[in-house]
């Protein structure tokens, strides 16, 4: 038997919030493709980077409060 989407959806919102979760990651992961090591690398070493910009001084970390409050305000203009 063919469930509908509405069906599925009725089911899945019955799970527990771990399962939702843990169905909910592997169907962004399954839409996301496969892992490109070398992008992976990437985004690794530009994380590193920033940290050691953030723990050396070179560049001044932002509240989060802060980017909130400007992004909300670039938008309402």
């Amino acid at each position: 038997m063919v469930k509908t989407v509405e069906e599925l959806e009725r089911e899945i919102r019955s799970l527990s919030d771990d399962d939702r979760n843990h169905l909910l990651r592997d169907l962004v992961a399954d839409l996301d493709g496969e892992r490109d090591p070398e992008v992976e690398k990437a985004w690794l070493e530009e994380a590193q980077r920033r940290f050691r910009e953030l723990k050396d001084g070179v560049v001044e970390g932002i509240s989060s409060r802060d980017v909130f409050k400007n992004s909300r305000n670039r938008l309402n203009k």
